[in-house]
């Protein structure tokens, strides 16, 4: 187990700097904050907790989460701290363009600043769309004060005409079959509205719920988090008892950097592989890694999630929902498989304060057929796959788990689409030449290229394709996808197509070989050809001229890293400024 010590207590917190004492400057802080109607003795040095809401209107996979804070106010109250909610940047999946991954970084950045700057000794995250939750560890993970997650939880199950629809899983499947004449515009509209049928984020193992199961297995979250439904009564209660928690961390001091260790991260990249979590996850714990000064990478990746079966039923890579997955266990089933068969770090620390193996060793699985037995697994291989070869130098990922297993070894024909709007410009053209063979193509939507490395990796296969009843192809880009598609996708090409990565050289015709059990990638033309070809190239967009936009092309790094800002790596600061007044 980690050699954690609680801190002494009572002791001097930070948020005294601004109100212990009768200075000018402590009057000035204390003095306009009981505006508020606070009383005097509120300030006698108890735990400031910092409660960072994600809630906005335009993010609505978190459009509970002003209910939320105020169940964690209540537990901050009940264990004798002074509760404070600060509204944090919200990068919603929903409607920011061009991508919410183009504003994590931001996000990371305002987050990082909303609790170095301000009187908070605790930091509660309140999290749920995708971006968010790793954006706020993001910037809490920088200042290092104690920080523990709850997430919003996911929707309820969708249903159309008798079937479970998972959102976004769905939205894929039902807009291809209206391209293969399936199924009808008016039909897929009947379906929208069965897609969303409560507050909370996608339903499915799609990102949002990858990177809620992430926080719990890194010992981020109270044990149980990850699956309770947004509008369960359950989710209040973990609410209430995380504002508790959180003022007893702050009087042990036990930081993020005491919890998120190397094992941690290894117990995370195997709860992806047998949760069949998204790819998502790999650029955003590489960020975090990057941010808490833990040496992760690809190969950890790799290495980690090999060997680890996906047990877990769900879509898109299954065919229950996140509900099932509650009512069957939740993560901490999942956690004491892992620990049965050898593949978790038993003693990594939580925000509990004690081993993950406590809180999980003796739970029940409720239902086998969502939480399966490893002899039942829907891969006995899960985890993320990476490959590396000459298209690839720093490697791609690929989910095995949603996946076609006919697809994992093959060769053929490229078909190249320049960019994103190249391919919607071509992809529905009867006379593209392209059948189920061939290997898709897509350049230019990295985090430099889109600009922020949009989920458009997924491409939508050609109609005269899905007519064949053909619903999976080979596809490659330097772009993510979402957590809740599924397909034979590789993604994140390193070196990425806008800063003269191989991938920005393929022409159409050009052979390529994918070989996952090998993990190998390869463009089959000669060196001396890729060479010509790649000093021939020339950049074809200009960078942006001015604003965040620039700043972001100047400073993201590669996927293969975490796609975080060059500048931000292992930078934990100092938690305590001058006060200038």
């Amino acid at each position: 187990m980690s050699a954690f010590k609680p801190a002494i207590w009572p002791r001097k917190l930070r948020s005294q700097e601004w109100f212990g004492g009768n200075t000018r400057d402590n009057i000035y802080h204390r003095g306009w904050l009981k505006n508020q109607g606070h009383p005097h003795d509120l300030f006698d040095g108890r735990p400031v907790i910092g409660i960072m809401n994600t809630w906005s209107d335009l993010t609505p996979c978190n459009g509970h989460l002003r209910e939320l804070a105020e169940k964690v106010k209540a537990g901050v109250w009940e264990a004798g701290g002074f509760p404070v909610e600060v509204p944090v940047f919200s990068a919603s999946e929903n409607t920011y363009r061009p991508t919410a991954m183009m504003y994590r970084n931001l996000a990371a950045l305002a987050v990082e600043e909303a609790i170095r700057g301000q009187p908070i000794d605790g930091v509660v995250l309140l999290v749920g769309c995708d971006k968010t939750t790793p954006s706020l560890l993001m910037g809490a993970a920088s200042v290092d004060l104690p920080t523990i997650m709850v997430s919003g939880g996911p929707m309820l199950n969708g249903y159309f005409r008798g079937e479970r629809v998972g959102s976004g899983t769905h939205l894929w499947k039902f807009s291809e079959a209206v391209k293969a004449g399936e199924m009808t515009q008016d039909e897929f509209l009947e379906a929208e509205a069965s897609m969303s049928r409560s507050t909370g984020t996608c339903n499915t193992m799609g990102t949002a719920s990858t990177m809620a199961s992430m926080m719990e297995s890194l010992g981020m979250t109270l044990s149980g988090n990850a699956a309770i439904p947004a509008v369960d009564s359950r989710r209040r209660a973990m609410s209430q008892l995380t504002g508790r928690r959180i003022v007893q961390m702050v009087k042990d001091d036990l930081k993020p950097s005491d919890i998120l260790t190397k094992a941690a991260f290894e117990n995370a990249i195997r709860t992806n592989g047998a949760i069949g979590g998204s790819t998502n996850a790999v650029v955003h714990l590489l960020a975090i890694a990057g941010r808490i000064g833990v040496d992760l990478t690809l190969a950890d990746w790799d290495r980690c999630g090999r060997d680890v079966p996906t047990v877990v039923n769900l879509m898109p890579s299954g065919e229950y929902l996140m509900e099932e997955f509650f009512y069957a266990g939740g993560l901490p089933v999942v956690l004491r498989m892992l620990g049965e068969a050898g593949k978790l770090n038993k003693d990594v620390l939580t925000v509990s304060g004690g081993p993950i193996w406590d809180e999980v060793k003796d739970v029940r699985n409720w239902n086998d057929d969502v939480i399966r037995p490893v002899e039942r697994a829907l891969t006995q291989q899960g985890g993320i796959a990476v490959l590396k070869g000459n298209l690839a130098p720093k490697g791609c990922v690929l989910k095995p788990s949603a996946a076609s297993p006919h697809l994992m070894q093959h060769r053929g024909r490229a078909v190249v689409f320049e960019d994103i709007d190249d391919y919607k410009a071509k992809i529905n053209d009867e006379s593209l030449d392209i059948d189920e063979t061939c290997v898709m193509v897509m350049k230019y939507c990295g985090p430099k290229g889109y600009p922020g490395m949009a989920e458009v990796g997924n491409m939508g296969l050609p109609p005269k394709v899905l007519r064949k009843g053909i619903t999976d192809m080979v596809r490659i880009s330097d772009a993510r996808m979402s957590g809740t598609a599924y397909g034979t996708v590789l993604l994140h090409t390193s070196p990425e197509a806008a800063v003269g990565g191989p991938l920005a050289v393929v022409k159409n015709g050009d052979m390529i070989e994918v070989d996952v059990a090998n993990r190998r990638i390869h463009l089959d033309i000669p060196d001396e050809e890729l060479q010509r070809r790649l000093a021939a190239w020339r950049p074809p967009v200009e960078p942006p001229a001015s604003g965040y936009a620039r700043m972001f092309h100047e400073h993201v790094e590669g996927a293969d890293t975490g796609a975080d800002f060059d500048f931000l790596k292992g930078c934990r600061g100092s938690a305590v400024g001058k006060d200038s007044h």
